[in-house]
């Protein structure tokens, strides 16, 4: 069983920031692509950031210069570095990642249950 847990999400003010974390538990051979989403009230789930396992990231127009992903390959573990907020960046933000849970098994994708962004004005 893989798992990713979310933690991180908070109130802020707007101009403020925050960190999140995605950490990935379980039978892990290698994760391959990382990725931040969210969902702002109301819309759509969007892509916020990816990061490849050698760490190359794209990043959504709206957060960049704002938000930067990062990753520990040794740690399972993802980051969202976020200044700068705006209330619309409020959301529900989840974590997403390819996991190959052996060598020779297709990746399954795995998703966080969420954690609650919200950026007061």
């Amino acid at each position: 069983q893989v798992q990713l847990v979310e933690s991180g999400g908070g109130l802020v003010q707007a101009g403020g920031s925050l960190s999140l974390s995605c950490a990935a538990s379980g039978t892990i051979f290698r994760i391959n692509s990382m990725a931040w989403y969210r969902q702002p009230p109301g819309k759509e789930r969007e892509l916020v950031a990816r990061i490849t396992i050698d760490g190359d990231t794209i990043q959504t127009d709206s957060v960049k210069g704002r938000f930067t992903a990062s990753r520990d390959n040794a740690k399972n573990t993802m980051y969202l570095q976020m200044k700068s907020l705006k209330p619309e960046d409020t959301a529900v933000y989840y974590c997403n990642a390819d996991i190959k849970v052996t060598m020779f098994r297709t990746p399954i994708n795995v998703w966080g249950q969420g954690t609650q962004v919200t950026v007061s004005s």
